[in-house]
């Protein structure tokens, strides 16, 4: 596979080649394609198994390479609706989307399924237990031809219990997902055929019913509970708008057009923002907050650090100087007296939006006019914080931000219990992060730190306790005494740690050795190589968060993430990170997010019974059944009716 030029940018797949499939599909992404679960327009590419299928601008038709580990075995263009095999090809040319127009695939009719709460965010490879909407668990095999009317067609081969195969077409794609129990041994396979599959989701069927009506309930308070109702956009709405520095990308626009939409209702929004790390969330609150400070709405936005907080303040300071508005930040970087100032200043309504830590949360905060909440990271706050938080959520606006959904939030909002908008597409010209998972070698470190260095750029190494990162500084420094280092965790002063952020944030440290103080919004565009050290210690959500903390400029980034030489990973840790070497896409934190449920286990999501029947069907079954049964109920149809297609 070539790489791409500044002449003339390609991919060139030639017949019995070895290509990359994780570099292809990184490429693909640079090239402005979008990764789904079925290709429906052109720009669209998805992997099922060995078989990678992509819609490019070159071609009328859609192109299946197809994979022998990875050499491509055949490259052929397909019928979008039928699946049918049109043309064989000795080589496949695929160029850049961006700016170019798409043709969208019709399709004669939708199938169950289609509407799946995770689909897109989900790959199918041979070994994966999948759920059929008829047949139950099996486990996915790969694809085979199948002789049907003197006609060769391929399938989807799924194994289920006493070795009994199921030959799925591809036209039938839609009844199968991707098994996500949340227990962490392995599901029970199916018998074909037999009762025991109609027993289970009969009983899923009448056990959602209790949690449909509990979720109507919830939704019933929000809207009956009066929430402000906001004008339409302004002038300075759109004059803010179109002071963004950089290019919007689709679901940027969508995201922010559909927290517009709830904020102009009557009832409180409730809205979960899923994105990863730099794909513009911030950007989507802020506007937000400008549209709530058009009707003299004072905005609160809670962070879960005080350097975070820090750069929120200059964001919004930067972006609304146009305009008279008063932005200020509670956290421990100020002293007592501005603190008791601004506090004064919020309740007196001349402060119009406050940026700050769990400080915000204190009772002697008040508001003269509070309109929109921004809580940035909810799960980094602890249990009485969000308890406060809950209170908020009955009368004014609230909008989360996350790069990595905690398994409950996610499992609430795609339940329907909160409303959520995703963010998937990358910036333009972001490029993957180059992730690698290795012993512990200091040739390696210093190689890394003085290749970073040698360009120009920064670099972050995280050892995320503060026992020890003394010594850990002191070895760095003769390891590498080229590079300026500087050292920065939680238990400093204030000052110190400020003026340690500071000097990294002007380039005047060349290495920041750092406790996860890091983890949370920090944004150096000249920091591409980071190096975390006992990856293992980690969880798998802070490991995508530390490593989204590099690669947000237009250059390549590296992490490393480090363990000790001779030292047994346990199966979790090993399957951490397993997880964060595979999800290297842009884009993947919805993924990392179902992942971190299946490696953590969800416990008692929603009570044990509800658990049970998520391990016994699957969650994306449980989740379509749930949203079945909470329309009946809202449109009257009747609960036994509305889950018959499923």
């Amino acid at each position: 596979m070539t790489e791409p030029t500044q002449a003339f940018e390609s991919i060139k797949i030639y017949l019995d080649e070895e290509i990359d499939t994780e570099k292809l599909a990184e490429t693909l992404v640079e090239y402005g394609y979008h990764g789904v679960k079925k290709v429906g327009e052109e720009g669209d590419f998805s992997r099922l198994g060995d078989t990678i299928t992509i819609y490019p601008v070159t071609f009328e038709y859609p192109l299946r390479i197809e994979l022998n580990v990875n050499r491509v075995r055949r490259i052929r263009s397909l019928d979008p609706v039928t699946y049918e095999v049109i043309e064989e090809h000795h080589v496949a040319i695929i160029l850049p989307i961006r700016g170019l127009a798409k043709k969208r695939i019709e399709r004669g009719r939708i199938r169950p399924g289609e509407a799946s709460p995770i689909d897109n965010f989900v790959d199918i490879d041979s070994g994966d237990y999948v759920v059929h909407i008829d047949h139950g668990i099996g486990k996915y095999l790969g694809i085979e031809k199948v002789k049907i009317d003197k006609v060769y067609a391929e399938h989807l081969v799924i194994e289920y219990s006493g070795n009994d195969k199921l030959y799925l077409p591809f036209t039938d794609l839609d009844k199968i997902q991707k098994y996500f129990g949340f227990e962490k041994r392995l599901p029970k396979v199916h018998k074909l055929g037999a009762k025991m599959w109609l027993r289970a989701k009969e009983e899923a069927k009448a056990g959602v019913q209790r949690v449909a009506l509990d979720l109507l309930e919830l939704q019933a308070k929000r809207e009956h509970a009066g929430g402000f109702k906001y004008s339409a956009d302004t002038e300075w709405q759109k004059k803010l708008e179109g002071s963004f520095p950089y290019k919007e990308t689709i679901d940027q626009a969508r995201a922010s057009a559909e927290v517009k939409s709830d904020m102009e209702s009557s009832k409180p929004m409730d809205r979960l923002l899923c994105g990863d790390v730099g794909y513009g969330k911030t950007e989507v609150a802020l506007r937000a907050a400008f549209k709530a400070l058009m009707d003299d709405k004072q905005v609160a936005i809670l962070v879960p650090t005080t350097i975070l907080a820090e750069q929120h303040l200059n964001t919004f300071k930067n972006r609304m100087r146009d305009f008279p508005v008063v932005v200020e930040m509670l956290s421990r970087f100020r002293t007592s007296e501005e603190q008791s100032r601004i506090v004064k200043s919020l309740a007196s309504g001349s402060v119009d939006v406050i940026i700050g830590t769990h400080r915000l949360l204190s009772g002697d905060i008040k508001f003269k006019d509070l309109g929109l909440v921004i809580i940035d990271e909810e799960q980094r706050f602890g249990v009485r914080h969000k308890e406060h938080l809950k209170l908020l959520r009955s009368s004014v606006d609230v909008l989360t931000l996350t790069a990595t959904p905690i398994p409950r939030t996610l499992y609430f909002a795609l339940m329907g219990g909160r409303d959520i908008s995703v963010i998937n597409t990358p910036p333009s010209e972001r490029l993957p992060v180059e992730t690698v998972v290795t012993y512990y070698d200091d040739n390696l470190i210093r190689e890394a730190m003085l290749r970073e260095k040698a360009r120009g750029g920064q670099i972050f190494f995280v050892h995320n306790r503060v026992k020890g990162i003394e010594t850990i500084a002191k070895n760095i420094a003769m390891l590498v005494p080229e590079v300026k280092i500087a050292i920065g965790h939680g238990q400093m002063s204030e000052k110190t740690l400020e003026d340690t952020m500071l000097k990294f944030i002007r380039g005047e440290i060349d290495c920041l050795i750092s406790t996860t103080i890091i983890e949370s919004g920090i944004d150096i565009p000249n920091a591409n190589t980071i190096i975390i050290n006992r990856a293992d210690r980690f969880g798998l959500s802070e490991l995508y968060q530390l490593r989204g903390r590099v690669g947000r400029f237009t250059r390549s980034a590296h992490a490393y993430l480090l363990v000790p030489k001779r030292f047994v990973l346990s199966a979790e840790s090993q399957r951490r990170l397993t997880a964060i070497m595979k999800f290297r896409q842009l884009g993947s934190g919805f993924k990392l997010a179902m992942e971190d449920l299946q490696i953590r286990g969800a416990g008692n999501l929603l009570g044990l019974e509800q658990s049970g029947y998520i391990n016994t069907v699957g969650f994306d079954l449980y989740c379509r059944l749930l949203k079945s049964a909470i329309d009946s109920y809202k449109f009257g149809t009747g609960s036994h009716k509305s889950t018959e297609t499923v």
